[in-house]
């Protein structure tokens, strides 16, 4: 099945420093673009088609995307590493400093994306997974894919079924499919694996709150989606349960070391000592203060 994408983009500031590498395979499109974008840099980018995107470098501190109109406020989140994009979902970018980078995007004819997951999964999975949007930043052994496949984008002397079949595993590696470990998955919630991710995420991120989005995004899935699906698993919203695992680290930090309230508040990213105590009474029941008299009495 022949095909040419007929994305609809515009770029300001944005300019390629070589020759695009590109392969035309079936139903599908590979491209590796080397850029580079100035400072309030922006582009703008719309497909009737899905598409991947995976950056073999780290854009999240100079790139901003978002899917409303090309605000860059409250809804704005930072690039990630890999990107997958819905057909007709659209996508702005901006630069908040300058930067060079280099990235593999894959484009799909949607029919052929289905190609790729509807004879494991099921039509009707595969038509869910296909519709999710996905952003992660550990993308690990998918940029080895990714590499092998800008290799072959870059000097194509394979049989095409190597590519195809490199980009199958970076599909079944980056969309949510469900199912996709044994014995984790259960319909409508998140599997043991991601909920791991969250843990090491909030503790990682411990002095800052993360947004419901920048969650989503930890275990790859869309923001509503994952709304849905974590108050199934936890009998809480996500805000609700961080703000229950940074009381959590609170009270460690109260049993274990010598900081002062004031110094827990800022370690964990709280406003002052009044706001963690708010925090923590909620949680907790108690006072910090009145829960560490507790713990030390017991």
């Amino acid at each position: 099945m022949s095909y040419r994408h007929s994305m609809t983009w515009h770029t300001e500031g944005i300019r390629a420093i070589a020759p695009a590498k590109w392969r035309c395979l079936d139903g599908m499109l590979g491209v590796f673009w080397e850029a580079e974008g100035q400072v309030g840099a922006k582009g703008y980018y719309l497909s009737p088609d899905p598409r991947i995107m995976i950056f073999f470098n780290d854009v999240a501190q100079q790139i901003r995307m978002s899917s409303r109109d090309g605000r860059f406020g409250a809804d704005s989140r930072r690039m990630t590493r890999a990107i997958y994009v819905p057909a007709g979902v659209p996508l702005w970018t901006e630069f908040t400093a300058s930067l060079r980078f280099s990235h593999l995007d894959l484009h799909f004819h949607k029919d052929r994306l289905l190609k790729f997951l509807a004879p494991t999964i099921g039509r009707s999975a595969a038509l869910a997974a296909s519709s999710q949007p996905v952003e992660i930043q550990d993308v690990k052994a998918l940029e080895a894919l990714a590499a092998l496949l800008v290799d072959d984008l870059t000097n194509p002397v394979k049989h095409p079924i190597y590519a195809e079949n490199l980009v199958g595993s970076i599909v079944a590696g980056l969309l949510h499919i469900p199912g996709n470990k044994a014995g984790e998955h259960s319909e409508g919630r998140l599997t043991q694996a991601q909920m791991n991710k969250l843990v090491a995420r909030v503790e990682a991120c411990h002095d800052q709150r993360l947004s419901v989005a920048e969650m989503a995004a930890t275990v790859g899935l869309s923001e509503s989606w994952f709304a849905s699906v974590f108050k199934q698993t936890t009998g809480k919203t996500p805000l609700q349960w961080q703000l229950g695992r940074r009381v959590e680290l609170a009270q460690t930090l109260l049993m274990e070391g010598d900081l002062t309230l004031a110094g827990i508040a800022a370690q964990l990213g709280f406003c002052d000592q009044a706001h963690l105590t708010k925090a923590f009474r909620q949680v907790a029941g108690e006072t910090p203060a009145a829960w560490r008299r507790m713990q030390q009495g017991a």
